[in-house]
């Protein structure tokens, strides 16, 4: 028999409650009263001089990710969770990753201090209020409210719409926590392993109904198939002297793809789990991505060459193994020949 999670569907409705009302009064800073630890802060009238470089004994930060939203947002809710931890000179504890398949798949928890064992030993959840990544004025308001904590027992939690737009300034040390769970050479894959891999992620599934309802949210993820195709034409130019096989990831049919049917060595891999799907992404040699965390992820732990849409709300590390492609799908040939040339393709 079917059991509601009332525990849960509490929290959700909560979380969505308090994040209306911080949205709502937001833009005069009004919203900064709702939380305890800005009027703890105020009370403390914590102003004295510090230095940035401390790492504040026993407190911790962390960004609780939505059971219910798809891995890509979970993981950018993590990292931001990680990053901003370091960020502000804090000890990272560790929020898991739901369900438990991909709790166990990523692995990201081993070594870390989990918030539910800080927990139990008396830290208190402390939620900081919402800032602006970008303004100087949020930044250090946010470092005098930690400061007021000093001496405390104190787990900072991010509020659940904070943002970390670069999502890469963490990328090494998420492939190295990966690569420990998953050794490369130890994966189960389906790649020809004298071949270079192009893994292909075209989004479809829960954004294809943008097309007839116009909703911004879906539309602004669509990526038209000209595009997928202008960008494998100029990365095939590249490599057209070598052995290539291509992987289509995506939601449907073959019937879907049928103008892909003109590529040679082609692969249809929409009936594989997702978590097997990140992987190839993750192992592919060159990883072609679209607007979707679901492949932006992927590209953020892999070692090949990944070739990304340049309009994308998420950022990108000037390195020479990552190609951008504008609307239409054009590339800067040159800077793919220096990629090739710097995952030794050539």
């Amino acid at each position: 028999m079917f059991k509601i999670d009332f525990k849960r569907k509490k929290a959700k409705v909560y979380r969505k409650l308090r994040w209306y009302y911080v949205q709502l009064l937001q833009e005069k800073h009004s919203h900064l009263i709702l939380y305890r630890s800005y009027r703890h802060y105020r009370y403390k009238r914590c102003k004295e001089k510090r230095e940035d470089t401390v790492s504040y004994q026993e407190l911790y930060m962390t960004k609780e990710v939505h059971p219910g939203a798809g891995i890509g947002d979970q993981l950018a809710s993590w990292i931001s969770g990680y990053y901003y931890a370091g960020y502000f000179n804090l000890s990272y504890a560790y929020s898991r990753f739901y369900p438990d398949r991909w709790e166990d798949f990523l692995g990201f928890g081993e070594g870390e201090k989990t918030v539910e064992a800080l927990r139990r030993q008396g830290y208190r959840k402390v939620i900081l209020p919402w800032f602006d990544e970008k303004s100087r004025e949020d930044i250090e308001l946010i470092r005098n409210i930690i400061a007021s904590y000093q001496g405390k027992k104190v787990v900072f939690f991010l509020e659940i719409n904070q943002i970390y737009t670069e999502q890469y300034g963490v990328m090494d040390d998420l492939r190295m926590k990966f690569n420990r769970s998953h050794p490369i050479g130890a994966d189960k894959l389906i790649y020809h392993t004298d071949s270079i891999n192009i893994a292909l992620h075209i989004r479809r599934g829960d954004i294809t109904a943008g097309q007839e309802t116009g909703e911004m949210q879906l539309t602004k993820r669509w990526m038209d198939s000209a595009y997928y195709h202008e960008v494998l034409k100029e990365v095939l130019s590249v490599l057209k002297e070598k052995k290539v096989e291509i992987y289509l990831f995506s939601q449907g049919k073959i019937s879907d793809f049928q103008d892909f049917e003109q590529y040679k060595n082609l692969h249809y891999c929409l009936d594989m789990s997702a978590a097997d799907s990140f992987l190839h992404m993750v192992r592919a040699t060159v990883l072609i991505t679209s607007k979707s965390s679901f492949s932006y992820k992927p590209a953020l732990l892999a070692e090949g060459i990944r070739v990304c849409p340049k309009n994308f709300w998420h950022g990108y590390p000037e390195h020479p193994a990552w190609v951008l492609a504008d609307d239409a799908g054009k590339i800067d040939l040159n800077k793919l020949k220096e990629a090739v040339r710097f995952c030794s393709l050539e």
